[in-house]
C-alpha cells in the first residue's frame, strides 16, 4: 500500500512531499466540485427549457380555445336573455359584442396586474444584494486574525525543523 504521491505508508516524508500531495488533493478535490457544479447546472438547466417549452404549448393551445370560449359567451347571452326558447333574446350581433367585450376587460385586467409585477421585480435587487453580502463576508475574512492560542508542551516542534523555519523566512 503506497501514500498518493507514490511513497510507502508509515515512511518518514518531508514537509515539502506532505505539501504537494495536500495541494494536489485539493487541487483535485476542487476540480471533482467544478464538475459536479458544471453537470447539476447542465441538469437544471435541461429541467428548465423542458419546463419553459411545456408552458409554451400550454399557452398556445390556451390561445387557440380562446374563440371557442368567445363563440361559447356569445351563444350563452344569447341563450340567457331567451333566444333558447324561441322568443328571440338578444340580436346574435350584441351578444358576440358583449363577448369581445368581456375578453377585452380581461386583458386589461391582467395587463395591470402585470405591470404591478413588473414594478416589483425592478424594484427588485436580488443578485446585487447577494453580490454585497458576499463582499462584506470577503472583507471581514480578508481582515480576519488568527487568535494565539497558548503553546503546551505537546505542541512544541523540534529545533531542527524551527531552525529551518526561521532560516527561510
Amino acid at each position: 500500500m503506497s501514500a498518493p504521491d507514490g511513497s510507502p505508508v508509515g515512511a518518514e516524508r518531508s514537509i515539502g512531499q506532505l505539501f504537494a500531495s495536500a495541494t494536489t488533493e485539493m487541487s483535485a478535490l476542487v476540480h471533482d466540485e467544478i464538475a459536479l457544479a458544471k453537470a447539476q447546472l447542465k441538469q437544471d438547466v435541461k429541467r428548465g427549457a423542458t419546463s419553459g417549452g411545456l408552458f409554451t404549448v400550454g399557452a398556445a393551445v390556451l390561445v387557440f380555445s380562446l374563440p371557442m370560449l368567445s363563440f361559447a359567451l356569445a351563444y350563452g347571452i344569447q341563450a340567457w336573455t331567451g333566444g333558447h326558447n324561441g322568443e328571440g333574446g338578444w340580436n346574435l350581433g350584441w351578444c358576440f359584442l358583449l363577448s369581445f367585450a368581456a375578453n377585452v376587460l380581461l386583458a386589461l385586467l391582467l395587463f395591470a396586474v402585470g405591470a404591478v409585477f413588473a414594478k416589483k421585480a425592478k424594484k427588485g435587487k436580488g443578485p446585487q444584494k447577494v453580490a454585497a453580502s458576499f463582499k462584506e463576508s470577503a472583507g471581514v475574512l480578508q481582515n480576519a486574525k488568527p487568535h494565539p492560542r497558548p503553546v503546551t508542551a505537546g505542541d512544541r516542534v523540534p529545533e531542527s525543523i524551527e531552525a529551518v523555519a526561521r532560516s527561510s523566512s
